[in-house]
């Protein structure tokens, strides 16, 4: 199996089923990890260094940090209801607990944090909705926490591809710090299928195929993009949604398209 792909594992006492670090990335900027929790169950963390974007997948929960507290939020009880979800962000040095008003998946994005900005709620009413591309490269995006909206390192975006589509297409990188072209920005993409026996494929290479993987992915993968290019295919019949994490030394999203893929985004 590729070294790039992480499979779920079985709950811990905790309800996590998966877990990514800058340690097990072996990178320096994202960290990434899901829990599922029953109804009545809670989870309770101390962010430490990292700023933390905590995203409902699905379900509904009380969120409390050091100094703030929402509660009952969450609407969507599956990501495929493509409505925007429910999201907390928390600085550095801060901790939260999450109690599950019904069962729960939730997604906790990291990467390191400043202290610059407090906890807040970020609400559907706040996530920009937007469609991208055009044909059989078209998705709907959920901008969560884009570099618009405060934070100190994160970039957290959701995207929905229709089966037989193509996403993150024309194939891009930006594994590089060449401001103001290209950004470095480490990335996970985290997947769901519908139905869930589904799965999708996505290439990670790069211009001198010192890095070429090309993996079948299925529900609640993971796959790391450490560098190169990235592109998602959606087999018809399964629709796809991915949760995209980045990170990097600047906090803005700037890629680079793979020149020989140029053509398929014409310039105006």
């Amino acid at each position: 199996m590729s070294k790039l792909l992480i499979k779920p594992q079985k709950r811990d006492k905790k309800g996590k089923i998966l877990h990514v670090s800058p340690e097990s990335a072996q990178w320096e900027y994202v960290g990434f990890e899901v829990y599922s929790l029953d109804a009545g169950e809670e989870l309770t963390k101390t962010t430490e260094k990292n700023e933390v974007c905590l995203v409902l997948l699905s379900g509904r929960a009380d969120v409390h940090t050091d100094n703030e507290a929402f509660h009952n939020i969450g609407e969507r009880m599956s990501v495929f209801e493509k409505i925007p979800p429910y999201s907390v962000y928390i600085p550095n040095d801060d901790s939260y607990t999450v109690k599950a008003l019904t069962d729960l998946e939730l997604a906790v994005c990291m990467a390191p944090g400043k202290g610059n900005h407090p906890a807040r709620l970020i609400a559907p009413e706040d996530v920009g909705q937007e469609n991208r591309g055009s044909g059989k490269m078209s998705r709907k995006i959920h901008n969560i926490l884009p570099e618009q909206k405060e934070a100190d390192s994160l970039l957290v975006v959701e995207v929905f591809t229709p089966d037989g589509n193509t996403s993150s297409y024309p194939p891009h990188k930006h594994d590089e710090d060449l401001l103001p072209h290209e950004s470095y920005l480490e990335e996970t993409y985290y997947h769901e299928i519908n139905p869930s026996q589904g799965f999708v494929f996505q290439r990670v290479y790069n211009d001198d195929r010192s890095l070429d993987e090309t993996m079948s992915v299925e529900h609640r993968n993971v796959v790391l993009i450490p560098g190169g290019y990235h592109p998602v295919s959606a087999v018809p019949g399964y629709e796809s949604y991915y949760l995209n994490v980045m990170a990097g030394p600047n906090r803005t999203w700037k890629f680079h398209n793979d020149p020989d893929h140029e053509w398929l985004f014409p310039k105006k």
